[in-house]
């Protein structure tokens, strides 16, 4: 173990940015964290013990690495900046159980850099990152969409899109992304995290969510999953309006179309006139299970 100050504290940071002559690039959202305790509890908030393999997303200098290397038993850190990758290899140097490699988590082979990278991939597999604000979303459904069962997904994001993530039906920020997550997982905020606490700072606070895999499955199975959510998008496009003014948006305004829009409003028991935020998971899969049934899907 070296006896240098830890990556992540302030001066560390700066020290680092000096040496190596790093500029962060706002093309890749660059924003390193500078607080130890917030790291430590991103750690403590993912629950990584010796028995995990750790995917991270973006490293940056190493400070979150660093953390996750002391806690896990492997860290797979994939970093999209080139210039980043001989920083990590040195300032990681004194962790054996951490790989980096130059990769863009959209293009990644999940799967196979598990089966890959790590020596025994049958242990549990978390993912740790603070994420880029502008390629959030994206990331979050580019994991949900693998195969890979996630044990733990913890993530660092913009405060209003944790928001979304964690929305109640009824609410402003409750929509597409909220349901898109609540099929698959259990989303909480752990804790918030100040923008003043970053080299350079955001300006927006963050939070941490942890998203955890659903331990029971949906009452109702959607006849087909992304016809689900292509539909529940369209539900949202104007969320001023009413869902029938949405549903006639998505399917269509033929007289005979309606029709069978009231039909199937009616036999569900769901106002036309009610907001698409107000309608639950549940009601939405059942919705789009009657239209398909009616051959509107």
């Amino acid at each position: 173990m070296s006896n240098s100050p830890e990556i992540g504290s302030r001066t560390r940071t700066r020290a680092i940015m000096e040496k190596y002559g790093i500029r962060t690039k706002k093309s890749f959202g660059q924003n390193f964290l500078t607080d130890l305790n917030v790291l430590k509890n991103i750690v403590e908030a993912a629950e990584i013990t010796a028995n995990d393999n750790v995917i991270e997303i973006g490293p940056g200098i190493g400070a979150l690495t660093e953390q996750l290397a002391q806690a896990a038993g492997e860290v797979l850190a994939l970093e999209i900046d080139q210039d980043l990758i001989p920083v990590l290899k040195e300032v990681l140097s004194p962790y054996d159980n951490v790989k980096v490699i130059n990769q863009d988590v959209l293009q990644a082979n999940l799967p196979a850099l598990i089966k890959q990278e790590f020596k025994d991939p049958s242990r549990p597999i978390k993912v740790v990152a603070n994420l880029p604000y502008y390629i959030t979303s994206p990331i979050l459904m580019n994991l949900l969409a693998s195969p890979v069962e996630w044990a733990t997904i913890c993530v660092m994001m913009q405060k209003e899109v944790a928001q979304r993530l964690t929305a109640k039906p009824g609410t402003k920020q409750y929509g597409a992304l909220t349901l898109a997550i609540e099929y698959q997982m259990r989303a909480k905020i752990a804790f918030d995290v100040s923008r003043k606490v970053f080299v350079p700072a955001p300006n927006v606070d963050s939070a941490i969510v942890v998203l955890t895999p659903r331990t029971e499955p949906l009452p109702v199975q959607p006849f087909d999953k992304q016809k689900l959510f292509g539909f529940i998008r369209g539900c949202f496009a104007h969320r001023r309006k009413s869902l029938w003014n949405n549903l006639q948006s998505v399917i269509g305004k033929d007289p005979a179309v309606k029709e069978k829009i009231t039909t199937v409003l009616t036999q569900l028991g769901i106002s036309p006139q009610i907001r698409p935020e107000k309608l639950t998971l549940e009601q939405f899969v059942e919705l789009a299970n009657a239209l398909h049934h009616q051959k509107l899907l």
